[in-house]
């Protein structure tokens, strides 16, 4: 694995791990008045958009961050769906 690669993996994993924080407390207080439904649905479809650029590229740091990404945001989109 390169150097490059690493860095990519390094980036993915911060990105992507900062979103678990968010879904935690939501999942615990089920309070998201304070949450952008706007914002998170843009985000979501952004990732499934770095999703699909990732496959075309067959970057595995970017698959695989996106992948479990769109999981954490789609949960935070979905609770504030349901817990308005």
């Amino acid at each position: 694995m390169s150097a490059t690669e690493l860095f990519g993996f390094l980036a993915a994993t911060l990105t992507t791990v900062s979103f678990i924080p968010q879904v935690i407390q939501v999942w615990r207080s089920k309070q998201t008045q304070d949450i952008s439904l706007g914002m998170y649905a843009i985000f979501t479809v952004g990732i499934l958009a770095w999703l699909i650029y990732g496959i075309l590229l067959g970057s595995t740091p970017i698959i695989v961050a996106n992948s479990i990404t769109i999981v954490l945001a789609g949960s935070v989109l979905a609770m504030k769906l349901k817990y308005g």
